[in-house]
């Protein structure tokens, strides 16, 4: 009797470990198939590229983005340990191409108090990259003025589309964003959570841009390709795995 149950005990042991190991490599799904594993930082997976993805930071480097409307890099930004950083006063980056369809994802943090924002279908030739880009509010809600509303809020279409409370990380955290504009439909995603939708040049829309402080630049959300931009409003704030795909 005690050497079955000593046969049984290897037995036993040998099965788990050797499902401890396949665990180690694949990922079971809810349909019993495997999938992917998730993607390193600032790399894409064998997935992601077969779908089109694209990285727009390749985790080292600025390569890839500029000043707003000049074709060299400001200062006050730089490359750390795998993130985008806004280390002192230099002004906005935008990518130096620009996107018409397309569903763009990234992920970023601040510190407390902090403020700043993801800018895009931004045009050239304004005298600041707002006059025409639309931008996803990125905010400490609880320590910052624009907290107290939902239309200047983290994750808002910035003072036209209010983000709901309560799906912003706390200060220090990560979170995850997912803005995709397809023929004219916006939408703004956040920690998994659709919070914002819109079309832009609808009546709606231009309806609430006539009593927006938008009103006062007629190039603002008409261009329907622009770049991608992320704002330096005063605040340290990182950013990685920027990644975008076109839409056909």
């Amino acid at each position: 009797m005690e050497r079955r149950s000593r046969a049984t005990a290897v037995t036993v042991a040998l099965v788990m470990s050797a499902g401890c190991a396949s665990g180690q490599s694949d990922v079971a799904s809810s349909e019993g198939d495997l999938e992917e594993a998730p993607a390193a930082t600032n790399t894409l997976t064998s997935v992601e590229a077969a779908e089109g993805w694209e990285l727009l930071f390749d985790g080292v480097s600025l390569a890839g983005w500029r000043a707003y409307d000049h074709s060299e890099l400001p200062g006050g930004w730089q490359v750390d340990d795998g993130m985008i950083m806004r280390t002192g006063p230099g002004g906005d980056i935008m990518t130096g191409r620009a996107f018409r369809d397309f569903e763009l994802t990234l992920e970023w943090r601040l510190e407390e108090g902090g403020n700043s924002g993801v800018f895009y279908l931004a045009a050239q030739g304004e005298e600041n990259i707002y006059h025409s880009a639309p931008e996803m509010q990125i905010l400490d809600d609880d320590r910052h003025p624009d907290g107290q509303s939902e239309l200047t809020s983290a994750g808002a279409n910035y003072g036209l589309h209010p983000a709901p409370r309560g799906v912003v990380n706390p200060v220090g955290e990560w979170n995850h964003i997912r803005i995709t504009v397809d023929d004219g439909r916006v939408e703004h995603w956040l920690n998994g959570e659709k919070i914002v939708e819109y079309v832009i040049r609808s009546a709606a829309w231009a309806e609430l841009v006539a009593a927006s402080k938008f009103s006062q630049w007629p190039a603002y959300g008409q261009a329907e390709d622009g770049h991608i931009g992320l704002q330096d409003h005063g605040d340290p704030v990182w950013y990685r795995n920027i990644k975008i795909r076109e839409l056909d």
